[in-house]
């Protein structure tokens, strides 16, 4: 089974799990000889005293840097424990009817075609209304521990603000199979994904790839950076439109994108660092105020309006895990990037455009 960064397509929730909260505790007079596990009740009442032995049970509460033995030792004036408080565990998401675009679904899977705006699975921020809560609702139990609490079925996630296709497993078998597909990233196997993407500027070569290793932004621990101590990552991009701005200048560009590897925010980052970001995308392509002005005034409301990054799903092919089948589908631009393409067509020139 692939570790959680396996399954990362272009995902939505790339913040970093809560940490554990750490509170220094030091003995006063009053405590000297008092069990230590009613010392710390008395310091922190916010924690009962059952929550507290087990703290000290999972070894958490530290004295002079080890794990204390027990609750019933007794404690000396002036010694100070460290407790660590783990954030609360997420609560099991809920069954919530929200329609679902099915693509194609049988007793091993469902394809879906994802809208912009609906995260994948619950998280700090986004606890319900997500595409998990949805296919609790659709599939019942059957997807009960399949993937963990959190992501019953998932074995592949996209951004909250991208849409396109995405499979999920309805039973174990299928999604161990799934699984191992999207951990080899069609690198030696059948699985196939295309995302159509605007960016600004337009490439001079007619296709190209992209490898550069992706870590966390030293800063920005939301963001994700080209670094050299990253994990390696691959993008195989094409050039399938060109566009002009109102002075017929090379503007922006649709490109078809595939991906050899599936890191966090991968094709947002990429096209970025070779200086075509996605049009729309707030978090990595900067100036866009200034490149959008170069627009007709239609293309330019249609991107005022688009609120999310132009990148979609468009294509997803792999073997069925029961049947051994190639299966492939295919998603047409959703009508706010129809819209976009349209506008931007109002000028355009095809494939081989410089």
């Amino acid at each position: 089974m692939p570790a959680p960064d396996e399954m990362n397509d272009d995902i939505d929730d790339v913040a970093p799990e809560p940490a554990a909260t750490r509170v220094d505790i030091t003995a006063g007079p009053q405590d000297e000889g008092l069990r230590l596990d009613r010392v710390l009740a008395n310091h922190l009442p916010e924690l009962s005293r059952t929550r507290l032995q087990a703290l000290i049970a999972e070894g958490r509460v530290l004295r002079a840097g080890r794990p204390v033995a027990g609750g019933s030792a007794k404690v000396a004036p002036g010694e100070v424990f460290t407790v660590e408080v783990p954030p609360p565990e997420p609560a099991e998401p809920e069954p919530q009817d929200i329609p679902l675009d099915i693509v194609f679904e049988d007793d091993d899977l469902i394809v879906i075609d994802k809208p912009a705006g609906l995260v994948v699975h619950p998280a700090p921020g986004n606890p319900d209304g997500t595409l998990v809560n949805a296919l609790l609702f659709h599939c019942g139990a059957s997807l009960s521990g399949i993937g963990g609490v959190r992501r019953p079925g998932i074995v592949h996630r996209l951004d909250k603000d991208t849409s396109g296709l995405m499979v999920v497993a309805k039973n174990d078998r299928a999604h161990q199979k799934l699984a191992a597909q999207f951990a080899d990233h069609g690198r030696t196997g059948p699985l196939e994904r295309a995302y159509l993407a605007f960016v600004w500027g337009v490439p001079e070569l007619p296709s190209g790839t992209v490898d550069a290793p992706l870590a966390r932004h030293p800063v920005s621990r939301e963001r994700i950076a080209v670094r050299a101590n990253g994990r390696f990552a691959i993008t195989h991009w094409q050039r399938v439109e060109a566009y002009e701005d109102t002075q017929g200048r090379p503007v922006a560009s649709l490109v078809e994108c595939q991906l050899e590897t599936g890191r966090t925010h991968q094709i947002r980052v990429h096209m970025a660092h070779i200086g075509h970001p996605l049009l729309g995308d707030a978090v990595y392509g900067g100036g866009q105020r200034t490149k959008a002005n170069r627009l007709s005034e239609e293309a330019r409301t249609m991107l005022e309006t688009l609120g999310r990054q132009a990148l979609h799903a468009a294509r997803l092919g792999f073997e069925h895990p029961s049947t051994g089948e190639f299966m492939s589908f295919e998603s047409e631009l959703p009508a706010d990037l129809m819209r976009l393409q349209e506008a931007l067509q109002g000028r355009s020139r095809e494939g081989e455009a410089t």
